[in-house]
């Protein structure tokens, strides 16, 4: 293996990559500190790698294609170059896959096959691959259901944002989902672990906290059982130096009058709801297994948009499940254009392994009408979103600048309350040097002068702002 004959000054590397949802982001996070205090140092080149953990999603078929695609560049480079990495397949994929990741890949390139409850392991793996210096890969797959993870070993990769996980797993058992398979039944993380969390977050020089879970508004305090989800928003509120509070995902069906309050009236919690609705269709929803109705759901969006002036919502929809006749589509497009959703995730069903749907319901509807319906939504959405934007135009919103542009020398952008993205020349105020770098983690108020799609852009007219915006328009 390439960690065998390095000599003695020269570090060893790692290279972390991630496939999926924002919950393996942060698990990549963290598995890149544990290397760290391994003394283990990243890079992002495979040829200098001596370790490359693909932290893997199996929620959709083509981001579970992507590993294998990966693994057959990764062989590549064995085989023309000599170089050997210790290879982890760590996630979602690593945890369904099992044993199995070996047959399918003829049990090349893996050395380690690590599940998802398993990434305090990674040094340990690593180590031992390193030294078998052969490729009988281990699998380490078992649940543990230990939550905790040290603090202050999460190698952070945003400079603005940091993800905080509260719940691990999910009872719901949605008849087209995975992750009750991947990431095991729901447990709850301490409160005084997450404020922990939060805290040492923000010491590190972090604005914005993003409380993690497969549905947030479960959450109870197994610390604390006073403390519901609304009540855990209102103790991170309180946190010194927390600018922004944003979450994912509630259950709509779980989504009460508390958690509508918490949102509402806590300053720093931002005025955007993530409500997964994936069908217009009642029908559909209960073939899902979603049990909450197309009715309940627009009424939902109803007290939301009543209670919380400038909210922003946005979904996840799902087309072409099994059954899914085109009147059922047809209700799907009716219930976007009533809520007047700011953005959408949406996707063409795939079964996946091991769930309802994949073992009790044939996969009836063409791909060809799948795509159709996809992009008709899409085209829907599309419409509706640029509407909502360029009614922003010439209002004003609070904007934290979370990176440079790539492309646009001298352009910042970041997010309003509301999560959308503005772009914005850097601001002349007198006092920076005029280096975009300077401005990531500012709160800028900017001036909403140019809307697309899928962001806005404007003009500063402000340098650095130390509010918290509750506008009307959902800055």
């Amino acid at each position: 293996m390439a960690l065998i004959g390095r000599l003695p000054d020269m570090a060893k590397k790692y290279l972390v990559e991630t496939f999926g949802c924002q919950m393996n982001v942060h698990d990549s996070e963290r598995m890149a500190g544990l290397l760290d205090q391994a003394g283990y140092e990243p890079t992002t080149e495979d040829s200098e790698a001596d370790v490359i953990v693909i932290n893997t999603c199996s929620v959709r078929e083509h981001a579970e294609e992507k590993l294998y695609t990966r693994l057959g560049e990764l062989r590549v480079l064995q085989q023309e170059t000599g170089h050997k990495p210790v290879v982890a397949v760590a996630g979602c994929v690593a945890q369904q896959e099992g044993h199995a990741l070996l047959k399918k890949t003829n049990g090349h390139v893996i050395d380690i096959v690590m599940g998802t409850q398993r990434l305090k392991m990674l040094p340990v793996l690593v180590e031992r691959a390193a030294r078998s210096g052969s490729h009988a890969a281990e699998v380490d797959i078992n649940p543990w259901d230990d939550v905790t993870f040290p603090l202050g070993i999460t190698r952070r990769g945003d400079p603005v944002k940091a993800f905080v996980t509260i719940i691990e797993g999910c009872n719901d058992y949605c008849a087209f989902c995975v992750v009750p398979y991947t990431r095991g039944h729901e447990r709850m993380r301490a409160k005084a672990d997450i404020l922990a969390d939060v805290r040492e977050a923000v010491d590190s020089g972090r604005k914005e906290i993003q409380l993690l879970g497969q549905i947030v508004n479960h959450y109870h305090a197994p610390d604390d059982p006073s403390c519901d989800f609304a009540e855990l928003l209102a103790a991170v509120n309180e946190v010194p130096g927390v600018e922004r509070i944003r979450f994912a995902s509630p259950h709509p069906r779980h989504t009460g009058e508390r958690l509508i309050e918490a949102v509402r009236v806590l300053p720093k919690v931002c005025k955007h709801m993530h409500l997964p609705v994936q069908s217009g269709s009642t029908r559909v929803l209960a073939a899902m297994r979603r049990r909450h109705t197309r009715e309940a759901y627009l009424d939902l969006v109803a007290r939301i948009r009543d209670s919380i002036p400038g909210v922003t919502l946005s979904t996840d929809m799902i087309v072409g499940f099994p059954g899914e006749t085109t009147a059922d589509f047809e209700q799907t497009l009716s219930l976007t254009e009533a809520a007047q959703y700011n953005s959408m995730f949406s996707f063409k069903y795939s079964a996946r392994p091991n769930t309802l749907a994949s073992m009790r319901m044939p996969d009836d509807v063409a791909e060809d009408e799948k795509t159709a319906r996809i992009v008709a939504l899409q085209s829907l959405q599309r419409g509706i979103q640029t509407r909502l934007h360029e009614a922003e135009v010439g209002r004003t919103a609070d904007v934290l600048v979370d990176q440079a542009s790539r492309r646009r020398g001298g352009e910042i952008s970041g997010r309003t309350s509301g999560n959308t993205v503005v772009s914005f020349p850097v601001p002349a105020d007198g006092k920076s040097s005029g280096s975009s770098g300077e401005w990531i983690g500012r709160t800028v108020r900017v001036a909403i002068t140019r809307a697309g799609p899928h962001n806005l852009s404007g003009e500063a007219i402000t340098g650095m702002q130390n509010v918290n915006c509750q506008m009307p328009t959902g800055c």
